[in-house]
C-alpha cells in the first residue's frame, strides 16, 4: 500500500478541485507540522477518548490521562499492524478532547495524531457552553484562530481541522448556521479544512451554500457521516468537490442491517463507478475511552476497514491504487492547509 508516491506527487502539484494546494504544503500534527507525504495510511474520524456528560460538566478532572494512555495504546499497536501512521482524532472541545493524551500516544507509538478546533452543535447544543451562544460567529472564530496560532489552552498543541456538527434536521437552526459561519471565517484565516457531523442531504447542502456565500469552495469541507445521505446526495456533493466520509464501518453489526460491511462497500462501488473514488473518506468513527465507566468501558478498535471492508472491495474488483486512494491520497488532499488568504 505504501508504493504511491507518484500518484501523491501528481496530486499535491495539480491541486484538488479549487482549493488552492502548494507542493510545501503540510499536515498539522499535535507534535507540529509535517510535509503532507509523510501522512502514510490515514483513518480520518476516530476517537480516543469521549465525555458525554455535557458541556458545563465536563473537564479534565473527569479522567486520569496515563490511564487513557493505558487504555488506548494496544489498540494504536494494532493498526500500526496494519501500517496506519496517521489517526485523526475528532473529539472536539467540550466533549472530551484532551491535547496532552494525544501527544502521550503520539510519543508512545510513532503515530502521526490530529487534532482540531471547533464546536460540536449536535445533540440540541449539549455539548457547547451556554455563554458562547452569547458570542457572534466572528467572536467563536477569534477563539478557533487563536488555537491554531498559539496552541490549545498551553499545550502547545495547534489543531489540524476544524471539527463542527449540525443537527440533522432539513433546515439549520439559528445557532447551528452560527457554527458554520465561523467556521467559514476561520478556514478564511487558517486554511483549515472544515469536518461537519452532519448526516442526511439537506444540512449538507445548506452549510455548502454558507462556505459558498463566504467564497468557500465546496472542497475545503467534509460532510462527516455521509452514509445517512442519500445515494444521489453524496454523488451531487462529491461532483461540487465534497468530501463525501463514509464512516461508523463496524464489525458489530450483522450482515444485513443497515450500513454493514456489505453496505459500505456497495457504497464505494457506486461512487466509483460515478467516476467519484477521488472524494470519499473512510473511518470507523470509533474507540473511546468513557470516563464514566470503569477502565473507560468497552472500547471498539480502529482495524474493521483492514480485515472486513478492504478484502469485500477486493472481492469487488477493486485495486491496490484504489485503496491506497482512499486510504492514502483522499486523506493527504482533504486535511492538507490550503493557502491562506
Amino acid at each position: 500500500m505504501r508504493n504511491i508516491l507518484h500518484i501523491i506527487v501528481s496530486v499535491v502539484l495539480t491541486g484538488v478541485l479549487g482549493c488552492s494546494q502548494k507542493p510545501e504544503q503540510v499536515i498539522m500534527t499535535v507534535n507540529g507540522p509535517i510535509p503532507a507525504l509523510e501522512m502514510g495510511i490515514t483513518l480520518t474520524h476516530e476517537h480516543v477518548l469521549v465525555d458525554f456528560i455535557g458541556a458545563d460538566s465536563t473537564g479534565y478532572h473527569r479522567w486520569d490521562k496515563q490511564e487513557v494512555v493505558k487504555k488506548v495504546l494496544p489498540y494504536l499497536a494494532e493498526i500500526q499492524e496494519h501500517q496506519v501512521s496517521t489517526l485523526v482524532e475528532c473529539t472536539p472541545a467540550y466533549l472530551g478532547r484532551d491535547p496532552w493524551i494525544l501527544k502521550a500516544l503520539s510519543r508512545e507509538t510513532g503515530m502521526h495524531l490530529v487534532t482540531n478546533t471547533g464546536y460540536y452543535g449536535a445533540h440540541n447544543n449539549r455539548f457547547i457552553p451556554a455563554t458562547l451562544f452569547e458570542l457572534t460567529a466572528a467572536e467563536l472564530s477569534d477563539i478557533w484562530v487563536d488555537e491554531f496560532e498559539n496552541g490549545i489552552e498551553g499545550s502547545g498543541v495547534k489543531p489540524g481541522f476544524i471539527k463542527i456538527a449540525v443537527d440533522g434536521d432539513d433546515t439549520l437552526s439559528k445557532e447551528h448556521l452560527k457554527i458554520i459561519t465561523a467556521a467559514a471565517l476561520t478556514h478564511q484565516q487558517t486554511g483549515l479544512v472544515i469536518a461537519s457531523h452532519t448526516g442526511p442531504d439537506a444540512p449538507a447542502f445548506e452549510q455548502i451554500s454558507v462556505l459558498q456565500s463566504h467564497g468557500i469552495d465546496p472542497s475545503c469541507f467534509i460532510w462527516v457521516h455521509a452514509q445517512q445521505g442519500t445515494l444521489e446526495g453524496n454523488i451531487k456533493a462529491a461532483e461540487m468537490g465534497t468530501w463525501i466520509s463514509l464512516d461508523n464501518v463496524s464489525l458489530d453489526r450483522e450482515a444485513g442491517s443497515v450500513y454493514d460491511v456489505a453496505w459500505y462497500a456497495e457504497r464505494i462501488h457506486q461512487m466509483k463507478e460515478a467516476g467519484l473514488l477521488n472524494r470519499i473518506l473512510l473511518s470507523h468513527d470509533a474507540g473511546w475511552y468513557k470516563p464514566e465507566e470503569e477502565n473507560g468501558g468497552t472500547f471498539r478498535g480502529f482495524s474493521g476497514i483492514f480485515t472486513a471492508l478492504i478484502p469485500a472491495l477486493t472481492n469487488q474488483g477493486f485495486s491496490r491504487e484504489d485503496i491506497n486512494q482512499l486510504l492514502e491520497v483522499n486523506p493527504h488532499n482533504a486535511f492538507i492547509l490550503r493557502n491562506q488568504n
